[in-house]
């Protein structure tokens, strides 16, 4: 066991077990404050919700408490370990979303595989939350899940793994486009990895700009194209090519996305992309190729990973707790493709605005107090332009409010 996995258990097993507990928001030091927080006081607020439900936002902690939910089928790079087994994982999320943006959240692990099963269980679930965050769960039957919980809920349902690294990516990828001198409609983007996170990031890079007819995609099997028996995702990211590898289609790139497995682009490869390539090499731990060796071959390379030993980390805590306190604090029935849209030109213009942008700079780091208050407002009023959000936000003292929590919190 290395020294890193001996600190991971001792951290996790010291003191009270686990990373989270529960805190008592009122006082309880009397006989007549129990009366008020529980029989017969309590029964006062039950009959206002009753009579009007969202008066929850206003008598009960459902207005910053989001649930994070997994089924342990797809956890981090290990894969269908089960709903238990992914719990620290679900723990650590509900600790981000404290820590950056003073959410609380519970961690809910259900054992259910069965996506119809999944869904009516999230969805008896969700009186008590103002937000759902959906972690950890493997494609295709996310996209089916989610589609199904916000097709019934009036409040955010958010998969995280699928939007949250579209939403990062996507910031990045305006940052590293305008440092190379290039117009997105006009890049050609070779992505290594067709799951839950590809399509989204794909998705989300077409929304800002890029065209489709210049994304290809491989899989595990090679270039997704028309002479292929694809499922339905990835049959829409088909192109009509004689190309079959990764290295045959890579000549001539201005941009690799992985979102694959280590190894799986090469030198070689890098060497075939255009001047100042873009390289997103996003596997987790283990990058599809190492900076330094993409550095070796294209010193003026653009490079990005998940890691946080390199710079240009793409990670998702850079933007999923400032959407869900955007959504919470303006009611938002959905986080929406504007709200999305929103939050990657925040963050890339954060970045720009930083003494420090430029090619080892193009995403704000994880602890830049800038991002509560000034990506926060921008997409609370994305979901008010867009007609979702229920409670309107006065933009400058709600600014100034997120700016006093982001001091209290870091």
């Amino acid at each position: 066991m290395s020294t890193l996995e001996k600190k991971a258990l001792e951290y996790h097993k010291a003191g009270s077990p686990g990373k989270i507990a529960t805190a008592v928001t009122k006082s309880v030091a009397s006989q007549d404050d129990l009366a008020l927080a529980y029989s017969p006081g309590v029964a006062v607020p039950c009959v206002e919700i009753q009579r009007d439900p969202e008066l929850a936002y206003d008598y009960t902690a459902k207005g910053n408490l989001v649930a994070v939910i997994t089924n342990g089928t797809a956890v981090l790079g290990l894969g269908n370990i089960g709903a238990l087994a992914g719990k620290p994982v679900m723990e650590g999320k509900v600790v981000l979303f404290k820590k950056f943006a003073g959410i609380d959240a519970f961690d809910i692990e259900i054992d259910e595989t069965d996506p119809d099963k999944l869904v009516d269980i999230i969805a008896a679930l969700h009186p008590t939350f103002g937000g759902i965050n959906l972690e950890d769960i493997k494609a295709p039957e996310c996209f089916y899940i989610e589609r199904k919980l916000r097709e019934r809920l009036s409040i955010p349902v958010f998969h995280d793994d699928q939007h949250g690294t579209a939403i990062v990516v996507g910031a990045g990828m305006l940052n590293a486009v305008e440092l190379t001198g290039r117009d997105i409609a006009d890049v050609k983007i070779v992505c290594s990895g067709a799951g839950a996170a590809a399509i989204a990031c794909l998705e989300l890079l077409v929304d800002i700009g890029a065209r489709r007819e210049n994304i290809f995609v491989c899989d595990s099997k090679g270039v997704l194209s028309t002479a292929r028996e694809l499922t339905e995702e990835k049959r829409a990211w088909a192109q009509d090519t004689q190309a079959t590898t990764l290295s045959q289609v890579i000549e001539g790139a201005d941009v690799f996305l992985g979102l694959s497995g280590p190894g799986l682009l090469s030198q070689a490869d890098v060497q075939k992309m255009k001047a100042s390539p873009i390289v997103f090499t996003l596997a987790n731990p283990d990058p599809e190729l190492r900076p330094e060796l993409v550095r070796e071959v294209a010193p003026d390379a653009v490079i990005a990973t998940g890691r946080s030993d390199y710079p240009n980390q793409i990670n998702n805590a850079l933007c999923f707790p400032y959407l869900f306190r955007a959504a919470l604090d303006s009611h938002a029935s959905t986080i929406n493709q504007e709200m999305k849209r929103a939050c990657v030109t925040a963050l890339a213009g954060l970045a720009r605005a930083d003494a420090r942008f430029g090619k080892d700079y193009v995403v704000p780091g994880l602890l830049d107090e800038r991002l509560l208050s000034e990506v926060t407002p921008k997409i609370a009023a994305a979901a008010a332009r867009s007609g979702v959000a229920r409670k309107p936000v006065d933009p400058v003292a709600y600014s100034a409010r997120l700016a006093a929590l982001a001091q209290d919190l870091l």
